[in-house]
């Protein structure tokens, strides 16, 4: 019987994606039970020396599934349920909750010197603190906060530097309610952020930079992010390569999402972010943005951040930070209408007016 166990991974991405009131319920599925809908699955297959793929009909599967092994189908169905699956409401500490029936804007705040988009910026108090009460007004559901910079090329800074220059920032607005989010790889950061107000924890390494991170979410109980990122930020970028660049972080973000739950970490805290542009080429973050949708078979919440990144100033030729915003907004479209629930950006007041208008038109009726 061993000989004859199916060994292939298996992946299941949602094609045909529409939205709105107009999508005939029968020949098409949901995916989280949101506004998107998709009409065929492509299933892929993989081994270590093959891989095979091919494009299913909503209304096709269930005679496809009955005509295959009974293990393959097995791992189909249990990946189409994630994909189907209604995304548990995200309960905080501070007793707000996040609903997953419309996307979100995650405002970046990088309290640091040298952030590639605002380093040196926000690096004072008064200002940051000004600049996320102004992002709050332009319509941020989520305030993201870091005291690191882990852009390519960074070197780490000590946590007592990290701490400093966030922790005051987080206990300022804290009563703002509007939920926090601390971007760290580092456990002690983590912990004195949660404990001075923030209620979500933002990890650039999926809790693998530091080994008590895991244990440090556990015990605080909030919502974590695993981001993934090829190396680290020294030497990321350094001619990254995947032997599928899609699927292999498909893989590492799946393990470490059955990692977290292996400790007691609730799936339902669990959100995911690919990563554009840490340890990925052009081809690569183009890659992710073309197949972002395949992550929703990993059942929870999808964060994704293009905002200003230098894939987008290499592919239009713009070397300033501050005049990518058109093309953040048009790459943060694509993730939308793939059902990405939450976009990080820095520039709220464009991105707002942008998903303002793209909510709009889905709810827009029927013509007849």
């Amino acid at each position: 019987m061993a000989a004859n166990r199916d060994n292939s991974r298996i992946y299941v991405q949602p094609l045909g994606l529409s939205r709105g009131l107009n999508v005939c319920s029968k020949k098409f599925n949901r995916i989280a039970g949101a506004n998107i809908h998709f009409s065929a699955i492509k299933i892929i297959s993989r081994t270590e020396n093959n891989l095979e793929a091919e494009i299913i009909n909503v209304d096709q599967i269930e005679s496809y599934l009955k005509s295959r092994p009974e293990e393959k189908s097995r791992k189909i169905r249990a990946i189409l349920d994630q994909i189907d699956r209604v995304r548990p409401p995200l309960k905080l500490n501070n007793g707000q909750t996040i609903n997953w029936d419309e996307p979100f804007l995650q405002g970046v705040l990088n309290v640091t010197p040298n952030s590639f988009s605002d380093g040196g910026v926000y690096d004072d108090f008064d200002k940051s603190v000004l600049h996320a009460k102004n992002m709050i007004a332009a319509g941020a559901d989520i305030i993201d906060i870091g005291g690191e910079t882990t852009k390519p090329g960074a070197v780490p800074v000590s946590i007592e530097a990290e701490k400093k220059r966030t922790i005051l920032i987080i206990e300022k607005l804290a009563h703002l309610n509007i939920p926090i989010s601390i971007d760290s790889r580092n456990a002690e950061v983590m912990r004195d952020a949660v404990k001075s107000g923030a209620q979500m924890i933002n990890d650039v390494s999926a809790l693998e930079h530091d080994r008590e991170s895991i244990n440090t979410v556990k015990e605080l109980d909030v919502p974590v992010i695993l981001m993934h990122a090829q190396g680290n930020p020294e030497t990321m970028q350094d001619n990254p390569q995947y032997d599928n660049a899609v699927l292999d972080i498909y893989d590492y973000l799946k393990a470490r999402i059955e990692f977290c739950l292996s400790a007691g970490i609730s799936g339902d805290k669990i959100i995911i972010d690919p990563g554009i542009g840490f340890g990925k080429t052009i081809e690569h973050n183009l890659q992710l943005l073309a197949n972002i949708s395949l992550f929703h078979g990993l059942g929870v919440p999808l964060l994704i951040g293009v905002s200003k990144k230098s894939f987008i100033g290499k592919l239009i030729g713009e070397v300033e930070p501050s005049k990518r915003v058109p093309g953040s907004i048009a790459a943060a479209q694509t993730c939308l209408e793939q059902g990405v629930q939450i976009i990080r950006v820095h520039d709220v007041e464009e991105a707002n007016q942008a998903v303002s208008i793209w909510k709009s038109i889905g709810l827009s009726g029927e013509i007849g």
